[in-house]
């Protein structure tokens, strides 16, 4: 009996994916009603493999050939939703985006009250990689509570809670300063569940009023002001993620560190015009 060969390339999906076409997920939902073709045939199903040699389509247009993956830092304002699109009709963080990037996917969420670093990248892997809690990487937010905490108000943050029926891991947070009626906390985790600062705070009787997020894994929000882009260059971003080094690209310009600042060399600066709201 011959043993069946493993097909060559990759799944469509993936290549879509990569191809900064849509996220795996969307790219299945894409094929599944018609807007996929491979080498001219419409197809209905993502259990197909394709090469650089096949010729895709969607909507009647080629795909090109899939990026490397890239990384940028966003420091999402107050007020927009982290959703491609918002059953409210709220304005989403893509509306706010310089026109000239390609399509990005955010890694995680920071909800509409919250604001500060944001990871956005044109790959679905890195997307999926970098969000799960066993990749390890620490988020640390900056919080402002009502009320007077103390340690003990703390403690059992850093023992983890339970909160309707939901256990959140051990918190790492320290009181930094009372500031009239409110504090100001630094809480870090390794995960990122639904509102989980604000749930587990709220259970021990404090009430959230500011919430940002200043880092994620290395990667700092530091002087980036709210609505800003930065693009981390690629071997940032293929050392912080044990990635193959790629073919070599003209260097890129990096914004120049301020004297005694932390800003990693390898981030460039974009600012540019909102897009007008969908």
């Amino acid at each position: 009996m011959t043993a069946s060969r493993t097909p060559e390339g990759d799944r469509i999906a993936k290549v879509l994916s990569r191809a900064g076409v849509a996220s795996r997920r969307e790219a299945e939902r894409m094929i599944a009603i018609g807007r996929v073709s491979v080498n001219g045939k419409v197809i209905d199903s993502p259990a197909l493999n394709v090469t650089a040699a096949d010729k895709i389509e969607v909507d009647g247009k080629p795909v090109g050939a899939p990026e490397p993956p890239r990384l940028w830092l966003y420091h999402k304002p107050v007020g927009l939703v982290s959703t491609d699109a918002d059953e409210k009709g709220r304005e989403t963080i893509y509306d706010s985006l310089p026109e000239d990037m390609p399509r990005v996917m955010s890694i995680g969420r920071l909800d509409i009250n919250s604001e500060g670093l944001l990871l956005l990248t044109n790959d679905g892997a890195v997307k999926r990689r970098l969000e799960l809690p066993s990749t390890g990487w620490l988020r640390r937010y900056r919080v402002r509570v009502n009320g007077r905490p103390t340690d003990d108000t703390l403690e059992p943050l850093r023992q983890g809670v339970t909160v309707d029926g939901e256990r959140f891991q051990p918190m790492t947070v320290s009181l930094d300063r009372q500031q009239g009626a409110n504090a100001w906390l630094t809480v870090s985790l390794r995960e990122g569940r639904n509102r989980e600062i604000r749930r587990a705070l709220g259970d021990v009787g404090l009430v959230v009023n500011r919430l940002i997020r200043i880092s994620y894994g290395p990667f700092r929000l530091e002087s980036l002001k709210p609505g800003e882009v930065e693009e981390v260059r690629r071997k940032i971003v293929r050392d912080q993620l044990g990635l193959p080094d790629e073919e070599p690209t003209p260097p890129t310009r990096a914004t120049a560190p301020k004297p005694g600042g932390k800003r990693p060399a390898g981030v460039r600066h974009t600012r540019a015009p909102r897009r007008p709201k969908r």
